[in-house]
């Protein structure tokens, strides 16, 4: 019997998206955008001490190789040559740091989370050392100094891990983010692997000129790290190297973009004003201000979008960061267990409709945008006896939308021009009573893509676009048209500020929870080793006996575990 003909679909290109919660391989037809296959790895999140998330870069690296190879079979299953596959692109969660032999291709230490604590005493005491009337460091790079960025993570493993000091002292340490580390190993890794990243993702180093798109010198001695273990910067859009393994070796990776500017990509607001929204771990909402660096004053940051090739212009964008989005659902999942899957939160959410005056503030790594309180902690608020699980559910819901409009009034100030709608994306947007309840708390559209993966997309279109590849045209004529799904606001404007009002002061209780000291200690009791210190405002406490509350509240447990 002949073998099936291999289905011809022209160019095609792989996108790796590796982020905090999973890594994928997504391939794309470069001439309709659209997304033939994919795989999904999870990754672990570790947390051996408060405050503290690591990540191990081996099984990074090996769930990119595993989503590949399981990616090609199911293309072959569909009859699709992977011969098709022109390029690749990488997008990744940003800031994460590692540092690794390049001797041997082994990471010194696991690699450490954007949303790492650690370096909370670190960062206070680098800021006593910036003049008041001259912060050089945001004006250089456009962040505040924050347990946020690499470079605070970076100075950390310097100062507590003898592996990396001896390592850099031996001229054997390189530093990147997790686009630099899978690049070198992709490439060859101790083999001829090649140390670079791209300007987004250096941008948000802590150690990046965003003017001059160079490693700071002055940065650099501010916060003591050696420009030698620094990787090359490389424009969003060139071939970096080729596939060195696997089924897709030979291949050139082409692309690098931060997981937030490929959204920006993705969605495909090349525009100055244009804007997007991406709800994974965190939720990210970027406003591309074109060719001009513009600098907040209610919060946000100023960050590099992309620049798509090297002789191409470079593009700056506003962002807000709220550190939890879907990381909450994470938590109920794994922390509380009152649901065995992420996608039950919708069902229990559904069951109330509401929260029932119950909020929810998951500052479970200080306060993002526009607050940058590192004090914070989460807390859920307005509890009664009649509060179950459903209604915590709906709140965890409810916590992403107001981050969110947090984010978007203080980008409408610094914008002057308010947003007539909302373009969203990322994996939680699949959650109908989500994008409704964020309708209603912006009371502006909500507009979703129907093809969500507009991350990985972002990364594609960058890899295919560039010099010596040439298989994806982003002439804005060539742009394919997208279908959207629309959510309109269904709650008249008054409730909505209403909520809001309630929301805001559920975050001021947040506030000042907890001591560089306690964060730092990494001792269990400080929060009975949760992630989150527990402030619960109920007027059921002032009304009733100790005891009595007592037998309420493990009747309570129960009704949230069951």
């Amino acid at each position: 019997m002949a073998a099936a003909k291999k289905a011809v679909l022209g160019p095609l290109v792989g996108a790796v998206d590796q982020g905090t919660s999973s890594t994928r391989f997504l391939v794309f037809n470069s001439k309709t955008a659209e997304l033939l296959s994919h795989h999904q790895v999870e990754i672990k999140q570790e947390f051996p001490r408060e405050g503290w998330v690591e990540q191990d870069p081996k099984e990074i690296l090996q769930s990119v190789y595993e989503c590949i190879e399981k990616t090609c079979e199911k293309l072959g299953q569909l009859n699709i040559d992977i011969s098709n596959i022109k390029a690749i692109g990488v997008s990744n969660q940003r800031e994460t740091t590692v540092v690794w032999d390049k001797l041997t291709g082994e990471p010194l230490y696991n690699a450490v989370v954007w949303l790492d604590l650690r370096t909370q005493s670190t960062v206070e005491n680098l800021s006593k050392r910036i003049p008041g009337n001259n912060n050089f460091v945001k004006s250089k790079t456009g962040l505040p100094l924050s347990t946020y960025f690499s470079a605070v993570k970076l100075r950390w493993l310097l100062d507590n891990v003898r592996k990396v000091q001896r390592a850099v002292e031996e001229d054997r340490a390189l530093f990147g983010t997790i686009d630099s580390w899978l690049i070198w190993s992709l490439t060859g890794g101790a083999n001829g692997g090649v140390h670079c990243t791209d300007v987004t993702n250096a941008s948000r180093t802590m150690l990046f000129n965003i003017h001059s798109l160079e490693w700071d010198k002055e940065l650099c001695e501010f916060f003591e790290i050696p420009m030698k273990i620094l990787p090359n910067v490389r424009s969003s859009s060139e071939i970096y190297g080729l596939m060195k393994a696997g089924a897709l070796e030979g291949v050139p990776i082409s692309g690098c973009l931060g997981d937030q500017s490929a959204a920006l990509v993705g969605q495909m607001c090349f525009q100055d004003g244009q804007a997007k929204n991406t709800y994974g771990t965190g939720c990210f909402l970027l406003c591309n201000t074109g060719r001009k660096c513009v600098f907040s004053e209610h919060g946000l940051l100023t960050t590099v979008a992309y620049k798509l090739g090297r002789d191409k212009p470079v593009y700056y964008a506003l962002e807000g960061s709220v550190a939890i989005a879907g990381a909450v659902i994470r938590w109920l999942r794994d922390n509380l267990g009152i649901i065995k899957t992420s996608e039950e939160i919708e069902k229990l959410a559904k069951e109330v409709g509401t929260s029932y005056g119950c909020y929810f503030v998951p500052a479970f790594s200080g306060l993002y945008a526009p607050y940058w309180e590192p004090s914070a902690r989460g807390i859920i608020c307005g509890l009664t006896q009649f509060t179950n699980k459903c209604h915590i559910a709906f709140a965890a819901l409810e916590a992403v939308c107001f981050q969110t409009r947090e984010i978007l009034d203080a980008m409408n100030r610094d914008c002057g021009i308010p947003l007539s709608h909302l373009q969203v994306d990322g994996g939680m947007t699949n959650n109908k009573i989500l994008m409704q309840l964020q309708a209603d708390i912006l009371y502006i559209p909500v507009v979703k893509p129907s093809m969500p993966e507009t991350t990985a997309l972002g990364a594609a279109m960058a890899a295919g676009a560039a010099e010596g590849v040439g298989v994806w045209s982003l002439e804005p004529e060539d742009l394919s048209a997208v279908t959207m799904e629309r959510f309109e606001p269904q709650i008249n404007a008054e409730e909505s500020e209403i909520r809001y009002s309630t929301w805001k002061k559920a975050v001021m209780k947040s506030v000042g929870w907890v001591t560089t000291q306690s964060s730092e200690s990494g001792d269990p009791s400080i929060f009975c080793s949760l992630p989150l210190g527990f402030f619960i405002v109920s007027s059921m406490v002032m009304l009733i006996g100790a005891r009595y509350i007592s037998g309420q509240l493990l009747f309570k447990l129960d009704n949230f575990i069951s």
